[in-house]
């Protein structure tokens, strides 16, 4: 590339995908501002951590990590077995299948769009996309290979060895496979809804049924009050009264935080897109959004933690059935990332 040349837009898929990365090479020493991935509308740019710039190669070979069953100990399970681009980024069950079919007690959260998470995990305890890829590899009830032997297992392939050489100058680590996955999840994004184009001026963009519903979300339901911003959610915890009447509630945040009142209270999803990734909730217990909103309609679970944000609605069936409107038609992309299987290195 000549020196005098500033600027060169170089546009390429995902390895088997149909959304595009669009990379803007700024100089020849193409430094780390100078990746951008592209989103879609309604979305703000992509935040990546200084030490990891997203790069065409770094994301392929994070697609092929996310979608290798190598990566658990009876080569069965990969990260898209739980976060199945088919199935929402999720896995249309109300708990995910693991090792030797072992169940956990929380859904599998979506991926979309979790490069604007704040945390990760239900309960949080991630502060990162890096720090989160490699929760489920060591799992014991989802991947169950230790992280040694993740590493071991990577630099044996040939065609792995080779890649992490060229993009990381080293073989196969802890943190550069980390890394990689990371970068790969950070081009999951869901955005140009028709919300998006409604609010940007196109007033044919929403059925008069979902208008109703939006009219609802940002008033007198009050999702948004947790359902905010471009990707609502406000990356916050609470306590919505979901699973609070079983025997041994899960304590969600509290986990973490070790603070009384954070019992019961777990991670805001985003709604992008959320007709495609149920069942919803941490435990997966409600199977449409109809019944989500029906819960939220009635106030929630009782209980002495529940947040101030969850009160009766009071909302009629036709109101109901608006707002669960709003969230299909709403909120579904034109640009879903269909990702598909790559071709792995041997």
């Amino acid at each position: 590339m000549a020196l005098e040349k500033q600027r060169k837009f170089v546009r390429t898929l995902i390895a088997g995908g149909a959304a595009a990365l669009l990379i803007h090479v700024g100089t020849v020493a193409a430094q780390a501002e100078d990746f951008v991935i592209e989103v879609p509308a309604g979305l703000p740019p992509v935040p990546f951590p200084a030490d990891n710039p997203p790069t065409p190669e770094k994301i392929a070979l994070g697609k092929q990590l996310y979608f290798d069953k190598r990566l658990s100990r009876d080569n069965t399970i990969s990260c898209a077995s739980c976060h199945d681009p088919g199935k929402g980024y999720s896995n249309a069950d109300q708990f995910a299948t693991g090792f030797k079919g072992q169940k956990g007690g929380r859904n599998s959260p979506t991926v979309i769009n979790a490069a604007y998470n704040n945390f990760h995990f239900w309960d949080g305890r991630a502060g990162s996309l890096e720090e989160q890829a490699l929760g489920p590899i060591a799992n014991p009830i989802e991947m169950n290979l230790t992280l040694p032997e993740a590493v071991e297992r990577i630099n044996k392939i040939p065609g792995y060895k080779s890649q992490f050489q060229k993009i990381f100058g080293s073989d196969a680590t802890e943190e550069n496979i980390a890394k990689a996955i990371a970068s790969y999840e950070r081009t999951i994004l869901c955005g140009d809804a028709p919300y998006d184009r409604f609010k940007a001026g196109d007033k044919k963009a929403l059925s008069p049924e979902a208008q109703r519903g939006m009219e609802l979300f940002f008033g007198r339901a009050a999702c948004s009050s947790c359902h905010s911003g471009p990707n609502f959610t406000d990356n916050a915890f609470h306590n919505i009264g979901v699973g609070m009447d079983a025997d041994k509630p899960d304590e969600g945040r509290k986990t973490i935080s070790n603070l009384g009142g954070d019992t019961g209270s777990f991670k805001t999803p985003t709604l992008r897109d959320i007709a495609k990734s149920g069942p919803y909730m941490h435990d997966g217990s409600m199977k449409t959004l109809k019944e989500v909103v029906e819960h939220y309609n009635k106030g929630g679970v009782p209980n002495e933690f529940l947040d101030e944000e969850i009160f009766k609605l009071n909302l009629t069936p036709q109101e109901v059935d608006d707002l669960v409107t709003f969230m299909k038609e709403g909120l579904t992309s034109s640009n879903y990332p269909e990702h598909k299987m790559p071709e792995l290195p041997k």
